[in-house]
């Protein structure tokens, strides 16, 4: 119960996050709502593909269709309150990154994938859906820029783990592992924390 309820919640968010940057756009209805559901889905379908969870939740279970639907309305008739928000589309994002990525982490310890994996898992859960909105969008990845995300996700993730292996009771490492996920990112954005990329010895850019 609890890992689908915050599975719901990561829907949602991560809905929202979809659905503000298809506005922000100037997409139309129906590409706001593929946006929302697109962002909302990606990545939760993947974990469930690569750890043998079929059919996918978002497919079995009617709610995921209808949060994404509801954040992707809410966002396309009340955009004017979301841009109060500063940097609306990375809030949510943060958060769904957060949720997705320990949510993910903590089903794959459930279905009995070993510890490693399981981090890999839910780094992908946590990606996924950022991702594919991205790319969507015609955009690079943030999970591809020099930004800290994946390395955000992976802390959560890594949480969850360590608090499974001490015979800690799941809520506590998910809460743990999601609070750290959401904290480094939004301080990532706030002080524009970049990870080291690569350089071609003598220039600033690839050959």
């Amino acid at each position: 119960m609890l890992l689908t309820l915050l599975d719901y919640a990561g829907t949602f968010v991560f809905a929202l996050s979809g659905a503000t940057a298809g506005v922000r756009r100037r997409l139309d209805l129906f590409g706001v709502l593929v946006l929302s559901f697109a962002a909302a889905s990606a990545g939760g379908i993947l974990r469930d593909l690569l750890i043998g969870a079929l059919p996918p939740a978002a497919f079995r279970d009617w709610a995921y269709p209808v949060l994404a639907g509801a954040a992707g309305l809410l966002v396309f008739f009340c955009f004017p309150l979301m841009r109060r928000l500063h940097h609306p589309v990375q809030v949510f994002d943060a958060a769904g990154l957060a949720l997705f990525a320990v949510i993910g982490t903590q089903k794959a310890l459930f279905y009995d994938i070993n510890p490693l994996a399981a981090v890999m898992l839910g780094i992908m859960s946590g990606i996924g859906g950022g991702m594919l909105r991205d790319i969507l969008l015609a955009q690079v990845p943030q999970v591809l820029k020099a930004e800290v995300y994946a390395v955000a996700a992976l802390a959560g993730a890594v949480v969850v783990v360590v608090a499974d292996a001490l015979g800690l009771a799941p809520v506590w490492g998910v809460a743990a592992g999601g609070l750290l996920c959401f904290v480094i990112r939004l301080l990532a954005i706030r002080f524009r924390w970049q990870v080291m990329t690569a350089r071609w010895p003598g220039t600033d850019a690839p050959p």
